[in-house]
Formats: structure tokens, C-alpha cells, sequence
């Protein structure tokens, strides 16, 4: 059996887009401090270079967002705030990059979301999305199809930081087992989600393998470390390259 798309997509899509970033975040006024660029932040996503031949990108077009096909979810009341806002409000105030990752069928398939905001604000809302992973234990989304798929939720560890917000959900419909890893992490004004979803299968050791992959390239990219509050090196370099070059011209 094959998962079905709005299904699989819009789980995916909804949960890695609401823990990027709190509610908050919409709010958020413009940062003092530089701040990476969407283009940056882009440079710094997993691609299918980075996973393997199996793996193919989908074009954001065929990739709904949870604004695209809003996801009612119900349990988890934290979290559910969280992408229930995401699937009513989906305008975001500062840079943003996202990718979908597809194995053979779709399956498994992996989601990233990075999003550059002021520390103080970046501060605030991840404690809340962590908090809101923390204190689930089962979750429900229905897609706007029949099939509504309940999931227990549990907290793991993905990476090399003990401390970095991780879950484990497991579900299943018509029979089919579903299974998923979350996590979220922190590089200085940056907020890292990676999921990692597949069906038949709970391979706990190729989602860890992908979640360190996509924290070893931020940290490369950015120059940056996981779980820091200072900004990304690599922002501040381009900057000073870019002003040099502009006073330069003129």
C-alpha cells in the first residue's frame, strides 16, 4: 500500500514548518544584527547529493505547504497550536529555506526547514517549539482525506547533542505501519527541523545518519556548531565582503 500524498506530505510539511519556529515569530521585528540571507540559508540545505542516488528533490510546487492543504490536528495541544497556526497563518517575516527529499516512491522521505531570526526572539521561540515536542504523547492529523492517523509520540536522541529537542512518532493506517523522527536544533540566529518519515519500516539508524548529514552541512556552510547562541561566522564574512566590495565601487 502506498501512503497517500496529502497524507504523507501535509504530516511532513506541517510538523517540520510549526517546530521551525514558534508563533512569535511572526511578530518578530526586523533584527539588528545580520542575519543569514534566504539564498544563504538555501546553500545550507541537505540536497540529494548529500542523501544518496535513490533520493530525487521535489519542486516546491509539488511539496504543499500546510497553508496549501491546512492539516486539523488534534492532541498534543502545544504543538498542535503551533502547526494549526502554521496552517492558517502561513506568511513568514524573516529569511527562510525549506526541501523535500524522496526516496523510491516516496518513501522514505526527508524535510528540512531553516529560518534566520534576532537571538533574543530565536531564544524564545525555540524553547517553546522544544517545550511543545517534549510534552507530547500522541498527536492525530487528518489531511482533509478519510484517513486520520493517530501517533504516539516519544522523545529520542537523533544527533551527537544529548540536549537537542528530538521525537519519534509511530502510527499506523489501514494497516500500514508509519513512522517518523523530529528534531529540531539551534545554530547561533539559526533554527534547524528535519524529518524524517517513512511507512513499513522504523529505521532509527538511517534517520540519525540523515539528522547528523544535515547539522554537519549547516555548521560547515554557516560556520556555526550546534546549540550555539553566537551568529553563523559565514554570515558576517559574506557581509564584510559585500560592504568592501560595494565601498570599493563606490
Amino acid at each position: 500500500m502506498s501512503l497517500p500524498r496529502p497524507l504523507h506530505a501535509v504530516i511532513a510539511a506541517a510538523v517540520v514548518a510549526a517546530v521551525a519556529l514558534g508563533p512569535t515569530q511572526l511578530a518578530s521585528a526586523a533584527p539588528a544584527q545580520d542575519l543569514p540571507s534566504a539564498d544563504q540559508l538555501k546553500s545550507a540545505l541537505l540536497t540529494a547529493a548529500d542523501l544518496g542516488p535513490d533520493f530525487t528533490e521535489v519542486p516546491a510546487t509539488e511539496s504543499p505547504s500546510p497553508g496549501e492543504n491546512p492539516s486539523p490536528v488534534s492532541g498534543c495541544d502545544a504543538l498542535s497550536a503551533l502547526i494549526n497556526m502554521h496552517a492558517t497563518q502561513p506568511g513568514l517575516a524573516n529569511s527562510r529555506a525549506e526541501t523535500e527529499l524522496d526516496g523510491p516512491d516516496g518513501n522514505p522521505m526527508v524535510t528540512e526547514a531553516l529560518a534566520a531570526e534576532a537571538s533574543d526572539q530565536l531564544t524564545s521561540d525555540f524553547n517553546s517549539a522544544a517545550d511543545a515536542l517534549r510534552s507530547c504523547h500522541t498527536i492525530t492529523f487528518n489531511a482533509g482525506t478519510e484517513d486520520t492517523v493517530t501517533f504516539t509520540v516519544t522523545p529520542v536522541t537523533l544527533g551527537d547533542r544529548q540536549d537537542a529537542p528530538a521525537v519519534r512518532l509511530d502510527g499506523t493506517l489501514a494497516g500500514v505501519q508509519l513512522n517518523a523522527f523530529v528534531g529540531i536544533e539551534r545554530f547561533g540566529t539559526v533554527a534547524m527541523a528535519f524529518g524524517y518519515f517513512q511507512r513499513d519500516g522504523a529505521d532509527a539508524q538511517t534517520a540519525s545518519m540523515q539528522y547528523r548529514t544535515a547539522v554537519s552541512k549547516v555548521e560547515r556552510t554557516l560556520g556555526t556548531t550546534a546549540g550555539s547562541t553566537t551568529p553563523p561566522t559565514a554570515v558576517a564574512t559574506t557581509t564584510a565582503t559585500a560592504t568592501a566590495t560595494q565601498n570599493m565601487r563606490v
